[in-house]
Protein backbone atom coordinates (compact mmCIF):
# COMPACT_ATOMS: atom_id res chain seq x y z
CA UNK A 1 0.00 0.00 0.00
CA UNK A 2 1.37 3.48 -0.78
CA UNK A 3 1.43 6.66 1.78
CA UNK A 4 -0.82 8.32 -0.54
CA UNK A 5 -3.24 5.23 0.01
CA UNK A 6 -2.61 5.17 3.35
CA UNK A 7 -3.41 8.82 4.37
CA UNK A 8 -6.71 7.97 2.55
CA UNK A 9 -7.77 5.53 5.87
CA UNK A 10 -6.26 7.67 8.45
CA UNK A 11 -9.19 7.79 11.45
CA UNK A 12 -9.77 10.01 14.68
CA UNK A 13 -10.06 6.84 16.85
CA UNK A 14 -11.55 7.09 20.75
CA UNK A 15 -10.56 4.41 23.02
CA UNK A 16 -12.80 3.82 26.12
CA UNK A 17 -10.94 2.70 28.89
CA UNK A 18 -7.08 3.53 29.70
CA UNK A 19 -6.30 0.34 31.19
CA UNK A 20 -2.91 -1.99 29.51
CA UNK A 21 -5.00 -2.79 27.07
CA UNK A 22 -6.33 0.43 25.93
CA UNK A 23 -2.70 2.20 26.19
CA UNK A 24 -1.36 -0.64 24.17
CA UNK A 25 -4.16 0.37 21.64
CA UNK A 26 -3.60 3.93 21.21
CA UNK A 27 0.39 2.71 21.31
CA UNK A 28 0.15 1.28 17.49
CA UNK A 29 -2.35 3.32 16.35
CA UNK A 30 -1.03 6.43 16.78
CA UNK A 31 2.09 4.85 15.11
CA UNK A 32 -0.18 4.26 12.20
CA UNK A 33 -0.47 7.89 11.90
CA UNK A 34 -4.26 8.02 13.46
CA UNK A 35 -5.34 10.19 16.04
CA UNK A 36 -6.36 8.90 19.20
CA UNK A 37 -7.91 9.77 22.32
CA UNK A 38 -8.26 7.95 25.77
CA UNK A 39 -11.13 8.15 27.83
CA UNK A 40 -10.57 6.53 31.35
CA UNK A 41 -13.01 7.00 34.46
CA UNK A 42 -9.87 6.64 36.41
CA UNK A 43 -6.96 8.87 37.58
CA UNK A 44 -4.52 6.39 36.08
CA UNK A 45 -2.53 5.52 39.17
CA UNK A 46 -5.00 2.34 40.06
CA UNK A 47 -6.95 -0.41 39.23
CA UNK A 48 -6.14 -3.99 37.97
CA UNK A 49 -3.50 -3.19 35.45
CA UNK A 50 -1.63 -1.32 38.09
CA UNK A 51 -1.80 -4.10 40.73
CA UNK A 52 -1.16 -7.19 38.38
CA UNK A 53 1.59 -9.27 39.19
CA UNK A 54 3.46 -8.04 36.05
CA UNK A 55 3.62 -11.16 34.63
CA UNK A 56 3.74 -11.98 30.11
CA UNK A 57 2.85 -15.50 30.58
CA UNK A 58 3.16 -17.92 27.68
CA UNK A 59 3.10 -20.73 30.53
CA UNK A 60 -0.22 -20.10 31.00
CA UNK A 61 -1.92 -22.55 28.52
CA UNK A 62 -4.54 -23.78 30.52
CA UNK A 63 -7.85 -21.05 30.68
CA UNK A 64 -9.66 -20.64 33.84
CA UNK A 65 -12.70 -22.46 32.77
CA UNK A 66 -11.04 -25.91 33.17
CA UNK A 67 -12.57 -29.10 34.17
CA UNK A 68 -12.76 -29.58 37.49
CA UNK A 69 -13.07 -26.04 38.63
CA UNK A 70 -16.90 -26.02 39.31
CA UNK A 71 -16.28 -28.78 41.73
CA UNK A 72 -13.64 -26.87 43.55
CA UNK A 73 -15.63 -23.52 43.35
CA UNK A 74 -18.35 -24.98 45.00
CA UNK A 75 -16.03 -26.22 47.71
CA UNK A 76 -14.01 -23.37 47.89
CA UNK A 77 -17.25 -21.01 48.32
CA UNK A 78 -17.81 -22.06 51.94
CA UNK A 79 -13.91 -21.35 52.85
CA UNK A 80 -13.53 -17.24 53.17
CA UNK A 81 -10.36 -17.23 52.44
CA UNK A 82 -10.05 -19.17 49.05
CA UNK A 83 -8.37 -18.63 46.11
CA UNK A 84 -11.53 -18.51 43.56
CA UNK A 85 -14.68 -17.57 44.84
CA UNK A 86 -18.07 -16.97 43.44
CA UNK A 87 -20.30 -15.05 45.50
CA UNK A 88 -24.30 -16.40 44.36
CA UNK A 89 -26.44 -13.91 43.58
CA UNK A 90 -29.98 -13.49 41.32
CA UNK A 91 -28.90 -11.45 38.79
CA UNK A 92 -29.76 -12.47 34.83
CA UNK A 93 -26.50 -11.77 33.65
CA UNK A 94 -24.40 -13.93 36.19
CA UNK A 95 -26.40 -17.16 36.06
CA UNK A 96 -26.22 -16.63 32.06
CA UNK A 97 -22.48 -16.20 32.49
CA UNK A 98 -22.38 -19.40 35.35
CA UNK A 99 -23.77 -21.16 32.90
CA UNK A 100 -21.84 -20.67 30.19
CA UNK A 101 -18.97 -21.14 32.17
CA UNK A 102 -19.69 -24.27 32.94
CA UNK A 103 -20.34 -25.58 29.69
CA UNK A 104 -16.96 -24.26 28.64
CA UNK A 105 -14.81 -26.54 31.15
CA UNK A 106 -14.81 -29.02 29.57
CA UNK A 107 -11.39 -30.73 27.68
CA UNK A 108 -12.68 -30.38 24.77
CA UNK A 109 -13.24 -26.68 25.00
CA UNK A 110 -10.43 -26.54 26.87
CA UNK A 111 -7.64 -28.43 24.67
CA UNK A 112 -8.89 -26.17 21.54
CA UNK A 113 -8.06 -22.82 23.45
CA UNK A 114 -4.24 -23.95 24.53
CA UNK A 115 -2.81 -23.29 21.70
CA UNK A 116 -4.68 -20.38 21.17
CA UNK A 117 -4.04 -18.67 24.48
CA UNK A 118 -0.32 -20.08 23.96
CA UNK A 119 0.30 -18.49 20.13
CA UNK A 120 -1.31 -14.34 21.73
CA UNK A 121 1.00 -14.51 24.80
CA UNK A 122 3.48 -15.71 22.71
CA UNK A 123 3.07 -12.74 20.25
CA UNK A 124 2.86 -10.37 23.26
CA UNK A 125 5.72 -11.76 24.76
CA UNK A 126 7.77 -10.41 21.23
CA UNK A 127 5.96 -7.12 21.27
CA UNK A 128 7.52 -6.09 24.96
CA UNK A 129 10.42 -6.94 23.99
CA UNK A 130 9.98 -4.84 20.54
CA UNK A 131 8.90 -1.85 22.91
CA UNK A 132 11.62 -2.15 25.70
CA UNK A 133 14.34 -1.98 22.29
CA UNK A 134 12.45 0.78 20.65
CA UNK A 135 13.83 3.22 22.92
CA UNK A 136 10.06 5.16 22.74
CA UNK A 137 10.44 4.71 26.65
CA UNK A 138 12.12 3.06 29.46
CA UNK A 139 10.61 0.15 31.58
CA UNK A 140 11.57 -2.53 33.95
CA UNK A 141 11.53 -6.38 31.54
CA UNK A 142 12.75 -9.38 32.35
CA UNK A 143 12.79 -12.31 30.48
CA UNK A 144 13.92 -14.59 33.73
CA UNK A 145 10.76 -17.52 33.35
CA UNK A 146 8.40 -18.37 36.16
CA UNK A 147 8.35 -21.06 38.91
CA UNK A 148 5.43 -23.24 39.88
CA UNK A 149 6.25 -23.97 43.01
CA UNK A 150 4.49 -26.90 45.01
CA UNK A 151 4.66 -28.44 48.58
CA UNK A 152 2.61 -31.70 47.81
CA UNK A 153 3.53 -34.03 45.48
CA UNK A 154 0.27 -34.17 43.88
CA UNK A 155 0.10 -30.62 43.09
CA UNK A 156 3.61 -30.88 41.31
CA UNK A 157 2.28 -33.88 39.36
CA UNK A 158 -0.44 -31.97 38.12
CA UNK A 159 1.44 -28.77 37.02
CA UNK A 160 3.98 -31.41 35.46
CA UNK A 161 1.10 -32.79 33.40
CA UNK A 162 0.21 -28.84 31.96
CA UNK A 163 4.62 -28.52 31.89
CA UNK A 164 4.54 -31.66 29.41
CA UNK A 165 1.82 -30.14 26.90
CA UNK A 166 3.98 -26.57 26.65
CA UNK A 167 7.06 -28.85 25.77
CA UNK A 168 4.69 -30.32 23.23
CA UNK A 169 3.70 -26.57 22.34
CA UNK A 170 7.46 -25.89 21.47
CA UNK A 171 8.21 -24.31 25.17
CA UNK A 172 11.07 -24.69 27.39
CA UNK A 173 10.08 -26.48 30.83
CA UNK A 174 11.86 -28.29 33.48
CA UNK A 175 10.77 -30.28 36.40
CA UNK A 176 13.27 -29.10 39.44
CA UNK A 177 13.45 -30.50 42.87
CA UNK A 178 13.75 -28.64 45.88
CA UNK A 179 17.69 -28.95 46.06
CA UNK A 180 17.26 -27.39 42.04
CA UNK A 181 15.13 -24.79 43.47
CA UNK A 182 17.38 -23.52 45.98
CA UNK A 183 20.34 -23.75 43.18
CA UNK A 184 18.57 -21.08 40.84
CA UNK A 185 16.92 -18.93 43.91
CA UNK A 186 19.51 -19.54 46.98
CA UNK A 187 18.21 -16.58 49.00
CA UNK A 188 14.61 -16.76 48.89
CA UNK A 189 14.44 -20.04 51.40
CA UNK A 190 11.20 -21.76 49.60
CA UNK A 191 10.10 -24.73 51.51
CA UNK A 192 8.65 -26.53 48.83
CA UNK A 193 9.10 -30.23 47.27
CA UNK A 194 9.94 -28.52 43.99
CA UNK A 195 8.63 -26.68 40.88
CA UNK A 196 7.91 -26.62 37.23
CA UNK A 197 10.54 -24.17 35.51
CA UNK A 198 9.09 -22.10 32.76
CA UNK A 199 11.56 -21.07 30.76
CA UNK A 200 9.66 -18.91 28.54
CA UNK A 201 7.94 -15.99 30.68
CA UNK A 202 8.92 -12.86 31.33
CA UNK A 203 7.56 -10.15 33.62
CA UNK A 204 7.47 -6.40 34.36
CA UNK A 205 6.28 -3.52 37.42
CA UNK A 206 3.52 -2.97 35.71
CA UNK A 207 3.05 1.15 37.35
CA UNK A 208 6.19 1.76 36.38
CA UNK A 209 5.37 0.58 33.14
CA UNK A 210 1.92 2.33 32.70
CA UNK A 211 3.08 5.65 33.83
CA UNK A 212 5.87 5.68 31.07
CA UNK A 213 3.45 4.89 28.42
CA UNK A 214 1.23 6.99 29.31
CA UNK A 215 4.21 9.77 29.36
CA UNK A 216 5.09 9.00 25.73
CA UNK A 217 1.25 8.64 24.32
CA UNK A 218 1.33 12.61 25.32
CA UNK A 219 4.15 13.26 23.54
CA UNK A 220 3.17 11.78 20.65
CA UNK A 221 -0.08 13.85 20.43
CA UNK A 222 -2.48 11.22 22.17
CA UNK A 223 -4.94 13.14 24.18
CA UNK A 224 -5.63 11.31 27.43
CA UNK A 225 -8.48 12.21 29.20
CA UNK A 226 -8.34 11.19 32.99
CA UNK A 227 -11.63 10.99 35.20
CA UNK A 228 -13.93 11.74 32.43
CA UNK A 229 -16.85 8.49 32.31
CA UNK A 230 -18.46 7.76 29.71
CA UNK A 231 -22.50 7.87 30.25
CA UNK A 232 -23.81 7.19 27.04
CA UNK A 233 -22.73 6.05 23.62
CA UNK A 234 -24.62 7.49 20.61
CA UNK A 235 -24.78 5.93 17.15
CA UNK A 236 -27.16 5.89 13.84
CA UNK A 237 -27.05 3.86 10.68
CA UNK A 238 -24.81 1.17 12.31
CA UNK A 239 -22.22 3.34 13.24
CA UNK A 240 -21.45 4.96 16.60
CA UNK A 241 -21.80 8.74 16.13
CA UNK A 242 -20.34 9.64 19.69
CA UNK A 243 -19.64 9.52 23.10
CA UNK A 244 -21.27 11.89 25.64
CA UNK A 245 -19.31 11.91 28.84
CA UNK A 246 -20.07 13.74 31.97
CA UNK A 247 -17.88 16.81 30.63
CA UNK A 248 -18.22 16.83 26.78
CA UNK A 249 -19.46 15.21 24.01
CA UNK A 250 -16.37 12.99 21.44
CA UNK A 251 -16.70 12.53 18.02
CA UNK A 252 -14.66 10.09 16.59
CA UNK A 253 -14.70 7.69 13.25
CA UNK A 254 -13.98 4.74 15.08
CA UNK A 255 -14.18 3.62 18.69
CA UNK A 256 -12.37 0.73 20.87
CA UNK A 257 -14.33 -0.68 23.72
CA UNK A 258 -11.47 -1.34 26.24
CA UNK A 259 -13.40 -0.37 29.52
CA UNK A 260 -12.33 -4.11 30.94
CA UNK A 261 -15.30 -4.78 33.85
CA UNK A 262 -17.18 -2.04 32.39
CA UNK A 263 -17.51 -2.93 29.40
CA UNK A 264 -20.98 -4.70 29.59
CA UNK A 265 -22.47 -1.85 31.01
CA UNK A 266 -21.30 0.21 28.01
CA UNK A 267 -22.32 -2.57 25.61
CA UNK A 268 -25.59 -3.09 26.96
CA UNK A 269 -26.06 0.67 25.40
CA UNK A 270 -25.58 -0.53 21.97
CA UNK A 271 -27.71 -3.08 22.54
CA UNK A 272 -24.87 -5.84 22.55
CA UNK A 273 -25.67 -8.70 25.25
CA UNK A 274 -21.50 -9.17 26.50
CA UNK A 275 -21.15 -12.43 28.75
CA UNK A 276 -18.46 -11.10 31.26
CA UNK A 277 -18.37 -10.87 34.56
CA UNK A 278 -16.02 -8.71 36.87
CA UNK A 279 -13.17 -11.08 39.17
CA UNK A 280 -11.22 -9.21 41.74
CA UNK A 281 -7.98 -9.75 42.50
CA UNK A 282 -5.58 -8.21 44.99
CA UNK A 283 -2.14 -7.43 45.85
CA UNK A 284 0.49 -6.95 48.52
CA UNK A 285 3.83 -4.75 47.98
CA UNK A 286 7.32 -5.12 50.19
CA UNK A 287 9.24 -2.65 49.63
CA UNK A 288 12.41 -4.38 51.51
CA UNK A 289 14.51 -6.48 50.15
CA UNK A 290 13.16 -10.19 50.35
CA UNK A 291 15.78 -12.09 48.18
CA UNK A 292 13.32 -13.35 45.93
CA UNK A 293 14.72 -12.78 42.39
CA UNK A 294 12.73 -15.50 39.83
CA UNK A 295 9.00 -14.96 39.55
CA UNK A 296 7.13 -17.69 41.70
CA UNK A 297 3.60 -19.03 41.58
CA UNK A 298 2.62 -20.68 44.68
CA UNK A 299 0.80 -23.25 43.58
CA UNK A 300 -1.38 -24.98 46.25
CA UNK A 301 -2.84 -21.10 47.45
CA UNK A 302 -2.66 -19.67 43.84
CA UNK A 303 -0.42 -16.41 44.93
CA UNK A 304 2.06 -15.36 42.48
CA UNK A 305 5.43 -13.54 43.69
CA UNK A 306 6.89 -11.06 41.73
CA UNK A 307 10.31 -9.35 42.10
CA UNK A 308 9.46 -5.90 40.68
CA UNK A 309 12.09 -2.92 40.38
CA UNK A 310 11.71 -1.88 44.16
CA UNK A 311 9.78 -3.90 45.36
CA UNK A 312 8.55 -7.59 45.80
CA UNK A 313 4.81 -8.14 45.03
CA UNK A 314 2.09 -10.85 46.13
CA UNK A 315 -0.88 -11.23 44.19
CA UNK A 316 -3.90 -13.49 44.35
CA UNK A 317 -7.31 -14.43 44.57
CA UNK A 318 -10.55 -14.81 42.00
CA UNK A 319 -13.69 -13.13 43.25
CA UNK A 320 -16.55 -13.03 41.14
CA UNK A 321 -18.34 -10.73 43.31
CA UNK A 322 -19.97 -7.92 40.91
CA UNK A 323 -18.11 -4.63 40.43
CA UNK A 324 -16.97 -3.38 43.45
CA UNK A 325 -13.07 -2.31 45.11
CA UNK A 326 -14.10 -3.14 48.62
CA UNK A 327 -10.98 -4.89 50.20
CA UNK A 328 -11.91 -7.70 52.17
CA UNK A 329 -8.99 -8.32 54.70
CA UNK A 330 -9.39 -12.29 55.43
CA UNK A 331 -8.43 -12.54 51.37
CA UNK A 332 -5.38 -10.26 52.22
CA UNK A 333 -4.45 -12.07 55.06
CA UNK A 334 -4.51 -15.37 53.40
CA UNK A 335 -2.42 -13.78 50.28
CA UNK A 336 0.39 -12.77 53.04
CA UNK A 337 -0.34 -16.01 55.19
CA UNK A 338 0.35 -18.21 51.70
CA UNK A 339 4.04 -15.79 51.49
CA UNK A 340 5.35 -16.84 54.78
CA UNK A 341 4.47 -20.48 54.82
CA UNK A 342 6.34 -21.05 51.07
CA UNK A 343 9.74 -18.30 52.31
CA UNK A 344 10.95 -19.02 55.13
CA UNK A 345 11.94 -15.76 57.19
CA UNK A 346 9.52 -14.12 55.10
CA UNK A 347 7.11 -11.91 57.42
CA UNK A 348 4.80 -9.24 56.16
CA UNK A 349 3.81 -6.60 58.50
CA UNK A 350 -0.15 -5.29 59.22
CA UNK A 351 1.25 -2.03 57.87
CA UNK A 352 1.69 -4.07 53.91
CA UNK A 353 -1.65 -5.87 55.02
CA UNK A 354 -4.05 -2.25 55.34
CA UNK A 355 -2.06 -1.06 52.38
CA UNK A 356 -3.18 -3.89 49.88
CA UNK A 357 -5.22 -2.76 46.99
CA UNK A 358 -7.32 -4.61 44.53
CA UNK A 359 -8.08 -4.41 40.84
CA UNK A 360 -10.89 -5.96 38.61
CA UNK A 361 -10.16 -8.19 35.77
CA UNK A 362 -12.77 -8.68 33.14
CA UNK A 363 -13.67 -12.89 33.00
CA UNK A 364 -15.41 -14.10 29.94
CA UNK A 365 -16.54 -17.65 30.37
CA UNK A 366 -14.26 -19.96 28.11
CA UNK A 367 -11.28 -17.80 29.73
CA UNK A 368 -10.33 -15.88 26.01
CA UNK A 369 -10.61 -12.74 25.60
CA UNK A 370 -13.25 -10.79 23.26
CA UNK A 371 -11.06 -8.90 19.88
CA UNK A 372 -12.66 -7.71 17.37
CA UNK A 373 -16.15 -6.16 15.28
CA UNK A 374 -19.06 -7.43 15.78
CA UNK A 375 -21.86 -7.48 13.40
CA UNK A 376 -23.97 -4.83 14.77
CA UNK A 377 -21.49 -1.87 14.23
CA UNK A 378 -19.00 -1.07 11.59
CA UNK A 379 -16.89 1.36 13.47
CA UNK A 380 -16.51 -0.64 16.66
CA UNK A 381 -13.76 -2.77 17.59
CA UNK A 382 -13.84 -4.52 21.02
CA UNK A 383 -10.72 -6.02 23.05
CA UNK A 384 -11.48 -6.75 26.68
CA UNK A 385 -12.15 -9.84 28.79
CA UNK A 386 -8.87 -11.04 29.20
CA UNK A 387 -9.27 -12.06 33.14
CA UNK A 388 -5.95 -12.50 34.87
CA UNK A 389 -4.21 -12.59 31.36
CA UNK A 390 -4.99 -9.24 30.44
CA UNK A 391 -1.18 -7.71 30.96
CA UNK A 392 0.38 -10.46 29.50
CA UNK A 393 -1.78 -9.75 26.09
CA UNK A 394 -1.81 -6.21 26.32
CA UNK A 395 0.20 -5.17 23.29
CA UNK A 396 -0.91 -8.24 21.25
CA UNK A 397 -4.72 -7.20 21.70
CA UNK A 398 -3.52 -3.57 21.07
CA UNK A 399 -1.69 -5.06 17.91
CA UNK A 400 -4.56 -6.50 16.56
CA UNK A 401 -7.51 -3.86 17.24
CA UNK A 402 -4.32 -1.72 15.33
CA UNK A 403 -4.69 -4.06 12.59
CA UNK A 404 -8.41 -4.23 12.30
CA UNK A 405 -8.95 -0.62 12.10
CA UNK A 406 -6.16 -0.03 9.59
CA UNK A 407 -7.65 -2.79 7.12
CA UNK A 408 -4.49 -4.84 7.34
CA UNK A 409 -3.97 -8.89 7.60
CA UNK A 410 -4.38 -9.73 11.31
CA UNK A 411 -1.09 -10.68 12.57
CA UNK A 412 -3.43 -13.52 14.45
CA UNK A 413 -6.76 -15.35 13.56
CA UNK A 414 -9.51 -13.34 15.29
CA UNK A 415 -11.84 -16.10 15.23
CA UNK A 416 -11.66 -17.38 18.53
CA UNK A 417 -11.94 -13.77 20.26
CA UNK A 418 -15.37 -13.62 18.32
CA UNK A 419 -17.59 -11.03 20.65
CA UNK A 420 -20.33 -13.01 19.12
CA UNK A 421 -19.23 -16.37 19.63
CA UNK A 422 -21.33 -18.82 21.62
CA UNK A 423 -20.41 -21.11 24.46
Amino acid sequence: MSNDEFTLILKKIAIIGGGVVGLCSAYYLQKEGHEVIVIDKSDFTQRASYVNAGYITPSHIISLAAPGIITKGLKWMLNPASPFYVKPRLDINFLQWAWAFKKSATKKKVAQSIPVIKQINVFSRALYQEMNNSGDFKFHYQHQGLLMAYQSLKAGEEEWEVGQKAIGLGLKVENLSAQQVAEIQPNANLHVKGAVYYHCDAHTTPHDFMRAMRTYLQSTGVNILAQEEVIDIQYANRSITKLVTHKQEIHADEFVMAAGSWSPLLSKKLGIKMLLQAGKGYRINIHRETGITLPTILIEAKVAVTPMDGLTRLAGTMEIGGINHKINSVRVKAIAQAGENYFKGLQITEQEKLDAQCGLRPVTPDGLPYIGRTNKYNNLTFATGHAMMGWSMGPATGKLVTEIISRQQPSLLLEPYAVERTF
